[in-house]
């Protein structure tokens, strides 16, 4: 299933629930203590998703091993992050691959000339403007 379908809210509570393997109340209680948003209907009917039962799952792991709602409140949070920080990462290694990849096949600029950045300096000694600094 594409990741596009695994966003679409189709399943009504009563088959979530079954999927997921909770009776539709604990889905209730999981959407009051913020723990789940299912998408709701112009009519208000609740709507979940895949991923929407793929969280169910975990929540119900979490709580096997004997964690509490903010414990599973937080953990989720942090695998969240995991996921926004490895993805963050990726980019960057991409686009230093690119950059790299991009000095490597500059052909008009020797690599030794490569990080050079010109400077124009002058020396200043304390109370006296050198000749180069003056405004002639």
């Amino acid at each position: 299933m594409s990741q596009h379908a695994n966003e679409h809210a189709i399943y009504v509570i009563s088959v979530a629930a079954e999927r997921a393997g909770m009776h539709p109340q604990t889905l209730r209680i999981y959407e009051r203590r913020g723990l789940l948003q299912p998408a709701r209907t112009q009519g208000g009917n609740r709507r979940y998703s895949e991923l929407d039962i793929a969280r169910l799952r975990r929540i119900s792991e979490l709580t096997a091993e004997g964690m509490n709602v903010e414990g599973i409140r937080r953990v989720m949070y942090l695998e969240a992050e995991v996921v926004r920080l490895r993805n963050e990462v990726d980019q960057l290694r991409l686009l230093a691959a690119q950059a790299i990849h991009a000095v490597q096949v500059r052909p008009s600029t020797p690599p030794s000339q490569a990080n050079i950045v010109p400077l124009r300096q002058a020396v200043t000694v304390f109370g006296h403007v050198d000749s180069v600094l003056r405004r002639d």
